[in-house]
């Protein structure tokens, strides 16, 4: 067969490969090129001295297909579980909020609870205080009276006086 001038698409056309593989042939055997007038590279080809088979590549694309069907049902899987996790972390969510509830409500209570504690504190003082007043001897009670009220009478001399001090006068 005589040598033929064929482009990289021709070529790739008759090897049945891409213009891009016919490419790569071309230069990986340093078949002759030269340019068309119309800007293509042609190449000189003897087509009868070469001899290509290309590869099949099938059993690689159904390796490849196998292991996409398994990466989507793996994907498939992992999509069921986060809704089931999204689920559970709902019903989460609800007990937490409810504890939340919960908690607040009890704060509020103890705090109302110990207002209420503080306040009968002082009211036991108190009661504490005048029960010890009561207890102690009436002699006490009057000397205590007296004392408590002298630092008055030593303040307002008159005014404690008031109608005594006036008749006498």
């Amino acid at each position: 067969m005589p040598v033929e001038m064929l482009t990289y698409a021709e070529l790739g056309e008759r090897l049945k490969i891409s213009p891009e593989a016919a490419r790569a042939l071309v230069k990986r055997h340093r078949w002759p090129r030269s340019r068309a007038n119309d800007g293509k590279t042609l190449v000189q080809v003897d087509l009868s001295e070469f001899s290509h088979s290309p590869i099949s590549r099938q059993p690689q694309a159904q390796a490849g297909h196998q292991l996409v069907t398994a990466l989507k049902q793996q994907i498939e899987t992992l999509q069921t579980e986060l809704a089931e996790m999204k689920v559970i972390a709902g019903g989460h969510r609800a007990d937490f909020e409810r504890e939340c509830e919960r908690t607040n409500k009890l704060l509020a209570e103890l705090l109302k609870v110990s207002t209420e504690s503080v306040g009968a504190r002082e009211r036991a003082a108190l009661l504490e205080g005048k029960l010890s007043m009561l207890t102690q001897p009436w002699r006490r009670r009057l000397v205590d009276a007296f004392t408590l009220a002298l630092p008055q009478v030593a303040s307002n001399p008159r005014e404690s006086a008031g109608p005594i001090a006036q008749s006498h006068n």
